[in-house]
């Protein structure tokens, strides 16, 4: 099994460590890897602000980079919701809609490819501390997608689970949202990371480097207990990758 990978702007430029341990856990799975070295943005900052006349050109260009490729796996919710959900509201090229419609089948975010895709069932790994999960809005109402990483972390032998208070709830960032709309966003990830703190976890970990960047934020300027982890880094480290 091959998978070309999606690496969002977000994890390039600012978590690029996530997406290696995504990398090697995949590669520890026996999954091989290819990557497009042409990729560029999805286009979702432009979307989310209203020029999607303007990011069509960009959404044509990642079809057609994704084409002939088995799987295309993302270690982001938003980006892979913005290319099969989204990227449908756009006026692409009518020729492309067969590409478009195809790649919307093999497009998946890491832990719905690993679980669904992928069949990982056992992770055999350790991490010894207490965690909770923060399930970001486009993985869970865009994709579907709540079981998946629970059962990945939950299949780490001796890892402490608990489900923070309403663990569903916006985290507040929301892309351009955070700083359009600062104090309904800072008041949004406050009440956030009292669910986490309340929880006792040692780290919180999500699918999605926008959301962690936003909750660890808060959690180490008002010197908070919990960490931010993405679930890739979270795997790689129970394994040893890293």
């Amino acid at each position: 099994m091959n998978v070309a990978l999606f690496i969002p702007c977000l994890s390039e430029h600012l978590f690029a460590e996530s997406a290696l341990a995504m990398v090697k856990v995949l590669d520890h799975f026996g999954i091989g890897i290819d990557y497009v070295e042409e990729q560029t943005c999805c286009g979702q900052p432009a979307f989310n602000s209203g020029y999607r006349k303007e990011i069509v050109p960009v959404a044509e260009r990642l079809i057609r980079l994704f084409e002939g490729h088995d799987y295309v796996v993302a270690p982001s919710g938003s980006c892979t919701a913005m290319v099969r959900v989204f990227y449908r509201e756009l006026e692409i090229d009518p020729a492309l809609k067969p590409a478009l419609e195809s790649l919307s089948k093999r497009i998946f975010e890491f832990t719905e490819f690993l679980v669904d895709v992928a069949k990982v069932a056992t992770v055999d790994g350790s991490f010894p501390y207490k965690v909770t999960y923060h399930d970001s809005c486009h993985l869970l109402r865009e994709l579907g997608v709540r079981e998946q990483p629970r059962r990945l972390i939950r299949a780490i032998s001796d890892i402490n689970f608990v489900e923070m208070e309403k663990p569903d709830t916006c985290c507040g960032f929301g892309g351009t949202f955070s700083y359009k709309m600062a104090d309904v966003s800072l008041a949004m990830v406050e009440r956030k990371c009292r669910y986490i703190e309340a929880s006792g976890a040692d780290f919180v970990v999500g699918a999605d480097s926008s959301c962690l960047m936003n909750i660890d934020g808060w959690l180490r300027k008002h010197h908070a207990h919990a960490r931010g982890l993405h679930i890739a880094d979270l795997l790689a480290r129970s394994l040893s990758l890293t």
